[in-house]
């Protein structure tokens, strides 16, 4: 068993644990578009960023991907953990506003700009669709084409795949697949509908502080000398 530090608590897993699958283990949500069950970890999303090591030399990285050491310091849930993943929302959003997936994250992270221009790429480029067709399908029949701005996800050649069984495997884990409540007519780029408190925790201890609950999301929890406790 590995011994290591999660959001200031001891706590240990199985060697070759990710920092994800330690989170998962003692109940802390880390949001993930890449990562599924049953598929390999990818680590493109990059939602699941969280902080490690000891200040000032810590440093932002995929729980997905970033195995368990001994004696490392994980934080989850810190400002500077929370803000990267709100400007990664924020940069899916332009490429899939219409996704239902991505509105509720924006809605449980208060995104509530969105500051690049929409592009209705309908793809955020999370792989899933790839690897639900390559390591549960085994067909290959999609892959990633091109690099850059230019990156997409085709067959061959962009010709009729003769691996494709059209099993729909595809669209069913898509997260970009699930429209958005408004349909794809909706006035405003973000809906911010469903989800609206945000943690005062973020603001007055600089790390969000609940342990055993839905972390955050309470809106509650400020310091008791703060301004804010005096004026309620």
């Amino acid at each position: 068993m590995i011994k290591f530090l999660l959001n200031n608590l001891e706590v240990q897993v199985e060697e070759g644990s990710t920092i994800l699958d330690a989170a998962k283990f003692y109940g802390l949500e880390i949001p993930t578009l890449c990562d599924h069950e049953g598929l390999k970890p990818f680590g493109g999303c990059r939602l699941c960023l969280v902080e490690i090591g000891r200040a000032p030399g810590t440093k932002l990285v995929a729980s997905c991907t970033y195995s368990v050491e001994e004696g490392l310091v994980v934080h989850t849930d810190t400002k500077r953990v929370v803000e990267a993943r709100r400007m990664m929302i924020e940069l899916m959003l332009s490429t899939a506003p219409y996704s239902k997936v991505l509105q509720d994250l924006a809605s449980l992270y208060g995104v509530k700009q969105m500051r690049f221009e929409p592009r209705n790429e309908e793809c955020v480029y999370c792989g899933l669709c790839i690897r639900m067709c390559d390591e549960q399908m085994d067909a290959q029949a999609i892959g990633f084409q091109n690099r850059g701005y230019k990156r997409k996800i085709g067959t061959p050649f962009d010709m009729k795949s003769e691996q494709c069984r059209l099993c729909g495997a595809c669209m069913y884990i898509c997260p970009a697949c699930q429209l958005r409540c408004q349909g794809p007519q909706a006035d405003t780029a973000l809906c911010n509908a469903c989800l609206t408190m945000d943690p005062t925790c973020l603001d007055a201890f600089d790390e969000i502080q609940c342990w055993m609950y839905d972390a955050g999301r309470c809106g509650t929890c400020v310091p008791k000398d703060s301004e804010q406790a005096k004026k309620s």
